[in-house]
């Protein structure tokens, strides 16, 4: 007689909601994938269209070319501006070679751009808070002369700026920070400077407080939590740091399926699984699948927020 089939370990999977793509992220996709309809390939993107090797490997592979800078793209052919946003004279440059190009820059980090330079107008000296060469961040101070934007990092960094007149002081932050740790940032700033200006609406976008909630609501159950996402991806690394804040001292950032390491799951009995806003909801169900090739699973959707934000596509593509 053969030897009797041994029960699998059970295991639950805690799926945050929300996660994955954002409304910005899917327009920026879907930029790429219409312009390639529209104007067949190749297509140039200038950086990585979005944070997230699959999505951009996938892009490749219908016909985009990713570079870094305008001068690598022929004058000829289409080029699309990622959504982190570029500075003023990228599409200067482009204007001026002639070149047709497209501009995916997320509508919420449009809004910061639109704020920084409302602020440089009434001659304010501004502040941004951000991580130093993010794309987001190069785009958002290259809206303005260089100079004009003072890029402030942590609380030090906060606690050590000295503006030309402290009654006359503004702060913007890139969109996709540790909600937790801007707010002690901007603690500090008010602190010392009160009259400082502050964005009419929080610039850290909806998407990436939603999923840093969502991640704190499901940390709380959770033995391990996995993070899909890519490494250069700041809001995804952001959910793991929020993660570990919550207690979840086994929080991992992984590419995808591949990269689980199954020694992390020993002695878990709850698995909580979230995606950054540029990971395809195809990774999230990978690590399903291959948790359950191992473990008798139940997944359980843990709601945190619905959204339904959506941003328009550039008219160009739109029309017939």
């Amino acid at each position: 007689m053969s030897e009797p089939t041994r029960a699998r370990r059970p295991l639950t999977v805690l799926l945050a909601t929300p996660r994955g793509f954002c409304a910005g992220v899917d327009r920026a996709i879907q930029i790429v994938e219409r312009t390639l309809e529209k104007y067949g390939a190749p297509v140039y993107v200038r950086h990585e269209i979005v944070h997230n090797r699959h999505v951009v490997d996938r892009l490749k592979a219908l016909g985009a070319v990713f570079v870094e800078e305008l001068d690598e793209c022929p004058t000829d052919r289409p080029v699309v501006f990622s959504a982190h946003g570029v500075p003023k004279s990228v599409p200067a440059d482009a204007k001026s070679r002639n070149m047709l190009y497209l501009d995916a820059t997320c509508p919420l980090v449009s809004k910061v751009h639109v704020e920084a330079q409302r602020h440089y107008d009434a001659g304010m000296e501004i502040v941004l808070i951000g991580h130093a060469g993010h794309p987001e961040v190069v785009g958002t101070m290259g809206q303005l002369p260089e100079g004009a934007v003072t890029l402030i990092e942590t609380v030090e960094d906060a606690r050590a700026f000295t503006p030309r007149d402290a009654t006359n002081v503004a702060f913007a932050t890139q969109t996709t920070l540790s909600v937790d740790d801007t707010a002690a940032i901007v603690a500090a700033l008010r602190e010392r400077f009160p009259e400082i200006s502050a964005p009419h609406k929080e610039d850290i976008c909806y998407a990436t407080t939603n999923r840093q909630e969502a991640v704190k609501s499901v940390a709380a159950r959770s033995d391990v939590l996995l993070v899909l996402g890519s490494a250069n991806s700041s809001n995804s690394v952001r959910l793991v740091e929020v993660a570990k804040r919550e207690g979840v001292a086994q929080a991992h950032l992984i590419d995808d399926a591949s990269f689980l390491d199954l020694a992390w799951i020993d002695g878990a009995r709850t698995v909580g699984v979230t995606a950054g806003a540029s990971a395809p909801e195809v990774l999230v169900q990978g690590v399903i699948d291959a948790l359950r090739a191992v473990f008798d699973v139940t997944v359980e959707e843990v709601d945190a927020v619905r959204e339904t934000v959506s941003f328009k596509l550039p008219r160009v593509l739109v029309e017939g």
